[in-house]
């Protein structure tokens, strides 16, 4: 993990979900552990592309649009071919869990600091190489 991305993610969290930084650990939940609600995702996403000047692309961070799609969605769960797209389009995601009860609704807690670090490390590795 990289120490200074985590630290400006923590900032960022603190930010947006008005929490002390002390607070946010590398594997807390968004949801269960700091309190957010989907509204936040979109201030946390305005903050990340500020502090580490990049873009991103809706959907690229937060999977919300899977949720749409009655392929990757039956009956409150997500299908197989959804959790394979979740696999690999969010490398960055930890789905080992999640997949054993792939309740929608608790796709949500899978959302954490560390999968914030590990997408900002993977998108800034891409920008290095341009």
């Amino acid at each position: 993990m990289d120490q200074e991305i985590f630290t400006k993610v923590q900032e960022t969290l603190t930010g947006a979900l008005g929490i002390e930084k002390d607070e946010i650990h590398f594997d807390s939940s968004l949801t269960k552990d700091l309190g957010a609600e989907s509204i936040d995702f979109i201030d946390i996403i305005f903050r990340l592309e500020k502090t580490f000047d990049i873009k991103i692309p809706s959907g690229d961070l937060f999977p919300a649009h899977i949720l749409n799609d009655e392929k990757y969605i039956k009956s409150g769960m997500v299908t197989p071919e959804g959790l394979k797209l979740l696999n690999e389009k969010y490398s960055y995601l930890d789905l080992e869990e999640f997949s054993r009860n792939p309740e929608v609704s608790k796709l949500a807690d899978q959302f954490s600091v560390k999968m914030i670090v590990r997408y900002i490390e993977e998108r800034m590795a891409k920008k290095a190489e341009h």
